[in-house]
């Protein structure tokens, strides 16, 4: 019998940050991390001994990488993260689209589950920059996905680059479907690959509304870089209420936002 995935819903914030950048980047070290979130190298090596204990990333010396098991296994975690949340925000998605619809599908686990939602939506016309969404509808006998050119980055098949953004600026789409990493103070949407971002942007830019996914486990956390302004989003769709700093920040912007 395989051992059971580490539980993520175990960890702090901090915690969950270093992870996601240990996933996003495959390694990074103690000093990016202590002037990251302006604490201690020793604070920092103490988290790591910790996220190690868990089995959920390898301590270096001087920084912190995947477990064992690589990129996959990584990947592999995040799906183990708030499984019946990003379940109920899918549905909620399929729930908006109405059939016909052009849509832009991103990269990430919880908008897989709106890809799974998505399936028997019909007339729908599909392009996505990722490679598991694609292949989502694939395995279900829809073969008529537009996938994005341009450079895979990381186990999800991401795709990214020039050739992608290219891509992408030859539609308009009726919904950009996006996922994100975390939420800046102002509760825009932030991620950590500056690549991934700018897919993302150019979708949002060629379409008519733009829905922003997130579980639970998005909002406390940040991000390198944001992707969007928070009033860019016609709604964010999540599995239960934000905390009040959250929903405070979208009253202000007048972003709207919808608990499946």
């Amino acid at each position: 019998m395989s051992p059971s995935a580490p539980d993520t819903e175990t960890l702090t914030p901090r915690q969950r940050q270093i992870l996601d950048l240990v996933q996003e980047l495959g390694f990074t070290t103690i000093e990016t991390l202590a002037e990251r979130f302006g604490v201690s190298a020793q604070t920092v090596r103490r988290e790591i001994i910790r996220l190690q204990a868990g089995n959920f990333l390898q301590r270096f010396h001087g920084g912190a990488g995947l477990a064992s098991g690589g990129i996959r296994s990584a990947y592999a975690q995040k799906l183990t993260v708030s499984p019946r949340g990003k379940e109920r925000i899918g549905a909620a998605v399929a729930r908006i689209v109405p059939p016909g619809a052009s849509v832009f599908l991103d990269v990430g686990t919880t908008v897989e589950a709106a890809a799974r939602a998505l399936i028997n939506k019909p007339g729908l016309r599909v392009v996505t920059a990722s490679v598991s969404v694609a292949q989502i509808f694939c395995n279900h006998g829809v073969f008529d996905v537009v996938v994005t050119g341009g450079t895979t980055r990381g186990a999800n098949g991401s795709l990214v680059g020039q050739a992608a953004i290219a891509s992408i600026m030859g539609f308009r789409f009726d919904y950009a479907i996006i996922g994100l990493g975390g939420f800046d103070d102002d509760g825009a949407p932030m991620d950590f690959d500056l690549e991934k971002i700018a897919v993302r942007q150019a979708a949002m830019g060629r379409a008519r509304q733009s829905l922003a996914l997130a579980d639970r486990s998005k909002f406390d956390q940040t991000g390198t870089a944001r992707v969007a302004p928070p009033e860019a989003l016609s709604l964010v769709v999540v599995d239960v209420e934000p905390g009040p700093r959250l929903r405070a920040s979208w009253e202000r912007s007048g972003t709207r936002w919808l608990v499946a």
